[in-house]
């Protein structure tokens, strides 16, 4: 398989993903600063409530909240979770928090928000703060069943979003989340290898025609950490504009980031 024309069309993205673990508050904000001034497209963080490395009870943060900070104090990077947990909040009160953020981040112009989220996985957080675990099936077909309720409720918020919220999927299931994912996604994020990562387009891209979806409409992201530029490339020739690289603290290194951006800016340079 190769990209799509859309897909080659598409600029070359960076997201960096600023875990929001063993670090105070203030040196999260101020990584954020340095990553929009570096240059970076999309700032991530996730929806946990529990580190997922190092000290499994140190410093941590939640996400919805800091991500309505970082709408405010930032301009032109847009940003959101990767991924929202769709078991934490009732799905109307998710659109009305998505809302909320696109306008804090719109000053004045269109919202900077992607409502990023799945299915949920990380079984202390829901038993800790009191909430179902279910099975992965069962968290699946919540989130199938929540979406249509999101995107329901944009269009009744008064005032309404100031764009079409662009709506990130991750996950790489077959039977239930691509279907998912080629129902509602602007955005499928993934860490698939390139050849599992080709195989998953082909179910994919077998989804949206089943379902009469365009299937170059969807953007495909992946993760960077741990890869080399080799299979960056790889990836890329597949279809891949989205890249994503997870930091964390207490000491968020960006020096790896300033290293993809230039690759960024090289492969959207020899596109143009």
């Amino acid at each position: 398989m190769t990209a799509s024309p859309a897909a080659q069309a598409r600029p070359v993205r960076i997201g960096v993903q600023v875990a929001p673990q063993h670090a105070p508050y203030e040196v999260i904000r101020d990584t954020a600063a340095a990553l929009e001034d570096a240059g970076v497209d999309i700032l991530f963080n996730w929806d946990h409530f529990f580190p997922l490395s190092g000290d499994p009870n140190g410093l941590h943060f939640e996400s919805w909240t800091m991500l309505a900070a970082l709408a405010e104090q930032t301009s032109r990077v847009e940003l959101g979770a990767l991924v929202n947990c769709n078991s934490y909040r009732n799905a109307n009160l998710q659109a009305d928090m998505a809302r909320t953020i696109d306008h804090i981040s719109a000053k004045g112009g269109t919202g900077r928000f992607i409502f990023g989220t799945g299915s949920g996985w990380f079984e202390r957080d829901y038993d800790e703060y009191g909430f179902e675990f279910g099975t992965a099936g069962s968290r699946l077909n919540a989130l199938a069943r929540d979406l249509p309720l999101i995107e329901d409720r944009w269009g009744k918020l008064n005032p309404p979003p100031t764009r079409d919220i662009p709506v990130l999927i991750g996950g790489g299931g077959e039977k239930k989340t691509l279907k998912i994912v080629a129902t509602h996604a602007d955005i499928w994020h993934s860490f698939a290898d390139v050849p599992t990562l080709e195989h998953k387009l082909g179910v994919l891209e077998g989804w949206c025609g089943e379902i009469g979806r365009d299937f170059a409409a969807i953007e495909v992201s992946n993760e960077l950490r741990n890869r080399t530029v080799e299979t960056a490339d790889e990836l890329l020739a597949l279809g891949t504009t989205l890249f994503t690289l997870g930091i964390s603290g207490p000491n968020y290194d960006l020096a790896v980031v300033h290293d993809w951006l230039a690759w960024r800016d090289e492969k959207n340079a020899a596109a143009a």
